[in-house]
């Protein structure tokens, strides 16, 4: 396989008070962006247990990295699919970004919620390396929590492999002239929109509180190491009947290992 389709994709949680958009009413509409859109890997935010069984069940032709997981009724959890007609998991885990990754719910450094990080080690191709590909949801209300979330994952890639190709994807609840986006490119992550020569202006911005109209900026990303070159990509902006599948749009990049690397 020499393309690889990544997407990550906010779904909101499974928020009752939501009325006419709450997830029962809109679930077949993220179920038919990913059959559209048919990526290799795709990263969700914000799925609840219900959630993460429905597309499982759903959508058969995707595995779901939720080894080890402890589940309980009112956590989301960044969850990692993969097509496995095309990708192998070798390898699965979850940790909190807290003081103490291994605890349940741990949280620390002013963040509201408890915030995870689900990743996975990827057979993508027998001519190329194990790939680390990695998902997040970093909080939404404290800056100094988000930077602190994003310094302990870092701290964690460079101590699991950091010379491994790695892709992180998520929700990072904040736009790229912050400091979180700074401390991952000085740590030799690449945002995928630059590289595909994108700019930040108003159509560039990845939630818009179901009504398809930007609002906070784009604040959903796809980074990657030095490993990988840039071909394609955009931000899903489908509805259907003026309805969406959620307050974020999805965005997806089509990406090639550099053999040369």
């Amino acid at each position: 396989m020499n393309v690889i389709r990544v997407m990550t994709f906010n779904i909101r949680f499974d928020n009752p008070k939501d009325g006419e958009k709450r997830w029962d009413l809109r679930k077949n509409l993220v179920v038919n962006i990913v059959r559209k859109y048919r990526p290799h890997i795709l990263g969700i935010q914000e799925a609840t247990w219900r959630q993460i069984m429905h597309l499982r069940e759903t959508i058969g032709e995707y595995d779901f990295c939720l080894r080890g997981r402890v589940w309980d009724d009112t956590c989301q959890y960044p969850t990692l699919m993969y097509r496995r007609d095309k990708i192998v998991c070798k390898k699965s885990e979850d940790f909190w970004l807290s003081s103490t990754p291994t605890v349940h719910r741990s949280c620390d450094w002013g963040s509201m919620y408890p915030r995870l990080v689900s990743y996975g080690f990827f057979k993508i191709d027998e001519e190329v390396p194990l790939i680390l590909i990695a998902v997040t949801h970093l909080d939404h209300r404290s800056a100094k929590a988000r930077v602190r979330q994003a310094e302990a994952l870092l701290r964690w890639y460079h101590n699991i492999n950091g010379t491994c190709p790695f892709i992180l994807l998520g929700d990072f609840n904040e736009t790229p002239n912050g400091q979180v986006h700074r401390l991952f490119e000085e740590a030799g992550l690449k945002d995928t929109w630059y590289l595909l020569g994108f700019e930040d202006d108003e159509g560039a911005s990845t939630h818009h509180n179901f009504e398809g109209q930007p609002d906070v900026g784009r604040i959903d990303w796809i980074l990657v190491s030095k490993h990988f070159q840039v071909l394609n990509g955009n931000i899903v902006l489908d509805s259907h009947d003026g309805r969406y599948p959620s307050d974020h749009f999805p965005y997806y990049v089509d990406i090639t290992f550099k053999m040369e690397m």
